[in-house]
C-alpha cells in the first residue's frame, strides 16, 4: 500500500458499522444515533440517488430507531405536499384505498413505485396503530411532479366551495393549467413544450389570476375561519403558495433559466418544511444530498443555488442536523434523455479518486456511518481534501466542503435499483406503465 493509498482512507475509530439494512433487524448498531442527535428538531437524511433499494431500507431503518428511541412523530420527504396528505391519511389507519392506489397518486415524481416504500409505509401504519404517539407523513416539494398546476389549484378549487360560496373563480385559470398538466414526471418535456406554446398573454393571466387568489385568501382569513376549521384554511392556503412558486418555476423552465427553478425549488420546500414543524415537534427528513445539504446545490453546467438545509440551518441553527450519504459502485439513476423512454438506471463506476465517495469506500467494505464532528485531526483533513462528492450518476461530481455540509455521513458500498411495486404501477398513469414495461432490470 502507498503512503498516497494509506491517506485517502479513515481511521478505523471513525468508522461506525452498520450490521445490516433491513429495516426489520435489532437496531443496536445504531445506538452511535443517541449523542449525534441530541435535541435536534430535524434530522434529514440525503441520498445520492432516488429509487436506489439500499436508500429506501436506510431511511426506513433510520426512522423507525428515531421514532422508537426518540419520540419523532413525523416523516417528510421530498415528494409532493399537496398529495402527501392522501398518505398520512392511510398511514394513520384512515382512508378506503388500498396501498397501491395510495403510492400511485399519493407519491409524486415516481416515489411511490417501490416495494421498499410500500414495506415502509406498512410499518408506519402498523406503528400507528397501536402508537400513544402516531407517526404522521408529509411531502415537502412541489405538486404535481414539478408540471402540473392541477393538483394545488384543485385543492384550493375545493375548499373555496366551502369557504366562500359566492365567489365564482374565473374558469380561464383552471383551463389554462390543464393546456399543459402532466400525468407524471415523465411526461415532464411535453408539459413544458405545451406550456411554451401558450401565448404570453395566457401565461400572464394565469399568473395574475393565481396572485388574485392568494390576495383573496389572505385577506378573508377571519370570514373563512367563520366557516372552515383553522386547519383546513392552512392548508388550502399552503397548497395556493406552492402552486403560485410552481407556476413560477414552470415559466422558469420555459425560458431556459434552471437556476432560479433550483434557488425558487428550495426555497419552496424550506417553507414547507418550516410550515410542517408548526403542528410537529420533531421531523425526520428525507430528500437528495442536494437539498439537505449544508452548501450550495449545482447541477453540472448550472451556478449552484442556495439548498433548502442552507435555508433550514439559517432558521433552525442546532436544531437542524444533516445525515449525508455516499455510496461506492452499482445501478443509479440514468439522468440522461434515455430515462424518459424507460431506460431508468444505468451502471455506477467506481468513485473517482480525490472524492468523498471515494474516501469513504476506501475506509471500510460493508454500510457504515462517520460522525464528522468527533473525528480526530487527521481524520479531519482526510475529509477535508475530498472536497468533491458524486452527484448521483457516477459520472458528475460537484464541489462541496464535507464537514460544513453534513454532520454525519453513511457510506452504502453498493447500490442496486428497488424493485417496482406491481400494484402502484396498475394504478399509475399510462405514460408510467409504458416507461416501465420497457425498462429490463439487471
Amino acid at each position: 500500500m502507498t503512503m498516497e493509498t494509506s491517506a485517502a482512507r479513515l481511521n478505523s475509530r471513525a468508522v461506525l458499522p452498520l450490521r445490516t439494512l433491513d429495516p426489520a433487524r435489532p437496531l443496536d448498531d445504531l445506538e452511535w444515533l443517541d449523542e449525534a442527535v441530541g435535541d435536534a428538531r430535524v434530522v434529514a437524511i440525503g441520498e445520492s440517488a432516488h429509487y436506489n433499494r439500499e436508500f429506501f431500507q436506510l431511511r426506513h431503518r433510520l426512522l423507525r430507531y428515531l421514532v422508537e428511541r426518540h419520540g419523532f412523530s413525523a416523516y417528510a420527504m421530498e415528494t409532493g405536499s399537496v398529495e402527501g396528505r392522501l398518505v398520512d391519511g392511510w398511514v394513520r389507519g384512515g382512508g378506503e384505498d388500498r396501498l397501491g392506489r395510495v403510492m400511485a397518486d399519493g407519491l409524486t415524481s415516481l416515489m411511490g413505485l417501490w416495494t421498499p416504500m410500500r414495506a415502509h409505509l406498512e410499518w408506519m401504519r402498523r406503528h400507528n396503530s397501536g402508537a400513544a404517539r402516531p407517526v404522521g407523513f408529509h411531502g415537502i416539494d412541489l405538486p404535481g411532479s414539478m408540471v402540473s398546476l392541477l393538483p394545488g389549484l384543485d385543492a384550493v378549487i375545493a375548499y373555496l366551495a366551502r369557504a366562500d360560496p359566492e365567489f365564482r373563480i374565473d374558469p380561464g385559470i383552471r383551463e389554462t393549467a390543464a393546456a399543459f398538466a402532466a400525468p407524471s414526471a415523465f411526461s415532464a418535456p411535453a408539459a413544458i413544450a405545451a406550456y411554451g406554446k401558450l401565448t404570453p398573454q395566457a401565461r400572464d393571466a394565469l399568473t395574475a389570476g393565481l396572485a388574485d387568489l392568494a390576495a383573496r385568501m389572505t385577506g378573508r382569513r377571519l370570514d373563512y375561519l367563520r366557516r372552515t376549521t383553522l386547519d383546513a384554511y392552512e392548508r388550502a392556503l399552503h397548497a395556493l403558495r406552492v402552486t403560485v412558486t410552481l407556476d413560477a418555476i414552470i415559466r422558469a423552465m420555459a425560458r431556459g433559466d434552471q437556476q432560479t427553478v433550483m434557488f425558487d425549488r428550495d426555497a419552496a420546500i424550506a417553507d414547507t418544511v418550516e410550515w410542517i414543524l408548526r403542528g410537529e415537534e420533531r421531523i425526520v427528513l428525507a430528500a437528495h444530498n442536494g437539498h439537505v445539504q449544508r452548501w450550495p446545490c449545482a447541477i453540472p453546467g448550472t451556478p449552484a443555488a442556495t439548498s433548502m438545509g442552507m435555508h433550514l440551518a439559517d432558521r433552525l441553527g442546532e436544531d437542524y442536523l444533516v445525515i449525508g450519504t455516499t455510496s461506492g459502485t452499482g445501478q443509479t439513476l440514468n439522468v440522461t434523455a434515455d430515462f424518459f423512454t424507460g431506460t431508468l438506471f444505468t451502471a455506477m463506476e467506481a468513485p473517482r479518486p480525490g472524492s468523498l465517495d471515494a474516501l469513504m469506500d476506501a475506509s471500510h467494505d460493508g454500510p457504515f456511518a462517520t460522525d464528522l464532528r468527533r473525528l480526530s485531526p487527521a481524520d479531519a483533513d482526510a475529509v477535508r481534501a475530498a472536497s468533491r462528492q458524486r452527484a448521483g450518476n457516477g459520472t458528475s461530481y460537484s464541489d462541496l466542503s464535507p464537514l460544513d455540509a453534513f454532520d454525519i455521513v453513511v457510506h452504502l458500498p453498493y447500490v442496486t435499483a428497488a424493485e417496482p411495486d406491481a400494484a402502484a404501477l396498475a394504478h399509475s398513469p399510462r405514460d408510467v406503465q409504458e416507461a416501465f414495461s420497457r425498462w429490463k432490470p439487471e
